[in-house]
């Protein structure tokens, strides 16, 4: 069974890609040979085994997942209702691949770790939640067809999007509502699918529970750091010269990892993906791979993305793409994501296009921070504060240039190249006269520049703010403005007045 899967490589003896040298996808009988068989554990020796190797979630957030599984257990009894264990497999950033690569290649350590998550709990449903992109599905359900389960199982595929793979997005989603964030925070082990308790974490977390539950805690942990025992799977794309999934232990020097992949000399590396934080080279070149050992040098682990960005290409402008497409893949809403994002992807462009103030987009960052009905808000600034931080002097060349002198080269993946599907707004600069009605209708997509035309970067229109995109077509009295979809960004009207 082929897959679209990047390249997969280890450093050191490899664990959750052990047999990937000798099969491209392990079957049960393949999985069984490598792995041999999954034990019998009682609910009380899962929670011990992953309460000693500190097992945290491995899909961004690293909350400790015994202390999630309390909390399911407790609410469960205290409400004397049944459990529902839920694997999120989405992985919707675009520059994340582990998950995938796990679904496609090894989909039955992550199937061991739910059996044995659900047996714990005695779960009477389990639900592997992917992205409809159509990469692992049909390596899951051969899966699924070649084993028994402890509990019924299904598979439910959510739209590919950013923001699928947020925890109440996803439950939503198996609910049969929009895939989207709940407007209010709430645990899914008090209230989650069918509002049953709901065990819910990301397919690695399963996936290492399974090589734990066969290795034992102190096997597991004789390798990585004492905190945080055990290998980790990271995602190197960018400017690599051979993009990777690489399986490492935890302490392993992150310029080993970059130096497999071909990426040693860059203007930064983004650390966890565009939820994540920008590092400097050096930063990079001493930092340990580990939630600690990023955040010593001002970095995050997240997802496990790694993204060095090279130095061929404008910096400042491929983190205006970024925050352009987070914009974009928000909920729209609550006010950080529906007004707030946008503002902050514009101001980003006039920084970028050396008109823009750091300052502007340090206080509209501050607005979003800690506000939003999910984290997407506080990702995207954590992205973009870290980034006016550690590409300063680029920030300086455009404000005195209006350009770094470095093209954009589209070096940060993204789900595709220039938003071909969505709406974007555009001006004939030969009628437009300069009446501002457009501004006054739609002054969250809007604003008018020095000489009193329309000014928008070229960012595709959010869902929410549709329609008053059309009022504004509407109301221009020369028709100069239009909406379509895709095309190129506007052009800089005449300098008049």
């Amino acid at each position: 069974m082929t897959s679209p899967v990047p390249f997969v490589v280890s450093i050191g003896t490899p664990r959750l890609t052990a047999g990937f040298d000798e099969h491209r996808r392990l079957n049960l009988w393949a999985h069984e040979d490598v792995h041999g068989g999954l034990p019998e554990l009682s609910g009380d020796e899962v929670l011990a085994l992953v309460e000693e190797i500190s097992l945290k979630g491995r899909g961004g957030a690293g909350f400790p997942f015994a202390r999630k599984i309390k909390a399911v257990v407790e609410a469960a009894e205290s409400r004397k209702l049944p459990v529902v264990v839920v694997v999120n497999a989405t992985e919707g950033e675009p520059a994340a691949w582990k998950d995938k690569t796990l679904l496609t290649r090894a989909p039955h350590l992550i199937l061991d770790g739910a059996t044995l998550a659900a047996e714990a709990l005695a779960a009477e449903e389990i639900v592997i939640g992917i992205g409809d992109d159509g990469v692992g599905e049909k390596s899951i359900t051969a899966a699924l067809a070649e084993r028994q389960m402890p509990a019924p199982t299904r598979i439910v595929a959510v739209p590919h999007r950013f923001i699928s793979g947020e925890g109440g997005a996803l439950v939503n989603g198996i609910n049969g509502q929009a895939n989207i964030p709940p407007g209010i925070k709430k645990r899914s082990s008090d209230e989650g699918v069918d509002g049953l308790p709901t065990l819910l974490s990301n397919a690695e977390t399963f996936a290492q529970l399974a090589i734990a539950a066969r290795t034992g805690a102190a096997h597991y942990g004789s390798v990585g750091t004492a905190a945080e025992p055990g290998t980790v799977m990271l995602t190197v794309s960018g400017s690599a010269q051979r993009p990777a999934v690489v399986e490492c232990a935890t302490g392993t020097p992150l310029k080993e990892v970059l130096r497999l992949c071909g990426a040693e000399g860059s203007a930064g590396v983004l650390t966890g993906g565009f939820h994540g934080k920008w590092i400097t080279a050096e930063a990079a070149a001493r930092a340990e791979v580990s939630r600690a050992g990023f955040a010593e040098v001002g970095g995050a682990l997240g997802a496990g993305i790694i993204i060095p960005l090279g130095d061929t290409t404008c910096p400042i402008g491929e983190v205006a793409r970024v925050v352009q497409y987070l914009a974009g893949e928000s909920a729209g809403q609550c006010g950080p994501c529906r007004f707030g994002l946008p503002d902050i992807a514009r101001l980003v462009r006039e920084v970028a296009a050396g008109t823009g103030a750091v300052s502007a987009v340090r206080a509209a960052v501050g607005v979003v921070k800690g506000r939003g009905a999910c984290s997407h808000p506080d990702g995207t600034a954590a992205f973009t504060l870290s980034a006016i931080e550690i590409f300063a002097d680029d920030i300086a060349e455009h404000a005195r240039n209006g350009s770094c002198g470095r093209p954009i080269q589209d070096t940060l993946p993204m789900p595709r190249k220039a938003n071909e599907e969505a709406l974007q707004l555009s001006v004939d600069w030969s009628r437009c006269d300069g009446h501002g009605l457009c501004a006054y209708v739609a002054p969250e997509l809007i604003r008018l520049d020095g000489n009193g035309f329309p000014a928008f970067p070229d960012l595709p229109v959010p869902p929410w703010l549709e329609s008053d995109a059309k009022q504004a077509v509407k109301v221009c009295p020369e028709l100069a403005l239009r909406l379509g979809r895709g095309g190129p960004p506007p052009t800089p009207p005449p300098r008049r007045r």
